[in-house]
């Protein structure tokens, strides 16, 4: 799971789609959807299949269709600021993307053609990418342009939507982050036993950015005297990384349940730790060697 490149020139359909369940907060493998959408590596997923797939996740994949560049841009738009992410067939319908935010006039895609999958275009390459040309078979002169997207609606309420910004994108397409983005689904996890969505009746919360200014220097400290020897920079890193899923999808920790979250963080960064650099022995005497 998680946010990496497609490993096969076939498999474009199940990743879009498995881009899309993600902002709505579904954690799913893409050759799980696969096998739902029956996806063959001969022809690929269309868009029946992928529809087919959706469904088994609770969802409805749409069909719309504009003639117009800038009405499908409104269209399109107007989904995204929904929340609502849509799949794309670009390339003269030879590929499928994910796009899943519009801010400032861009667009930020989910293509899993590209090493680092997050992408930002401006509407003009949008454009470009998204147009099917089809000459009419009555008049050789005459050519027909088409915008298909296809908006991924949850059927059932969403807990855990993820917001995407122009600055996360930036961030998850840096070449140090992109070990982070492929761990995606663990970190999103991990959060969810710790952390809970923010509702409109939330009261009493703070964010992870808010639960580590003022906790995170106690957990390094603690995790640093427990384990004896960490890289204390790569311990901020996994905690930063913390931090930027929470903000994705909007999580929030209740004043209650602050020592609960101190206690599952310092657990998290532990075993990393231990994973990343073994365990000396605990509560183990050392044998002394006979003369």
């Amino acid at each position: 799971m998680g946010i990496y490149p497609q490993p096969n020139d076939w498999q474009c359909g199940p990743f879009a789609l498995k881009h899309a369940l993600i902002m709505h907060g579904i954690l799913v493998n893409e050759n799980e959807i696969s096998r739902r959408a029956g996806t063959h590596w001969w022809n690929g997923t269309d868009e029946i299949k992928l529809g087919r797939a959706a469904r088994a996740y609770d969802c409805e994949l749409q069909m719309v269709r504009k003639y117009d560049p800038e009405k499908a841009r409104r269209e399109l738009t107007s989904y995204l600021r929904r929340g609502i992410p849509s799949l794309l067939c670009i390339q003269d319908w030879s590929h499928w993307v994910t796009v899943v935010k519009e801010e400032k006039g861009q667009f930020i895609l989910l293509d899993s053609q590209e090493p680092a999958v997050v992408k930002i275009a401006t509407w003009g390459q949008l454009k470009h990418m998204w147009v099917f040309k089809q000459q009419d078979e009555y008049d050789e002169e005459a050519i027909h342009k088409f915008y298909d997207f296809h908006p991924v609606i949850p059927l059932f309420r969403v807990k855990t939507k993820a917001r995407f910004s122009l600055a996360r994108a930036r961030y998850l397409r840096r070449s140090a982050n992109q070990s982070f983005a492929q761990l995606w689904d663990e970190f999103v996890e991990d959060l969810l036993k710790i952390c809970k969505p923010r509702t409109a009746l939330s009261e009493n919360v703070i964010s992870l950015g808010e639960f580590f200014r003022r906790h995170e220097l106690m957990i390094l400290d603690q995790v640093e005297y427990w384990h004896g020897n960490i890289d204390r920079r790569a311990a901020e890193k996994i905690l930063d990384n913390m931090h930027v899923v929470a903000d994705t999808y909007g999580l929030v920790i209740h004043e209650e349940d602050v020592k609960r979250a101190i206690a599952g963080i310092a657990s998290i960064l532990t075993l990393w730790a231990s994973s990343e650099f073994g365990v000396d022995p605990v509560y183990k005497p050392v044998k002394r060697k006979r003369k």
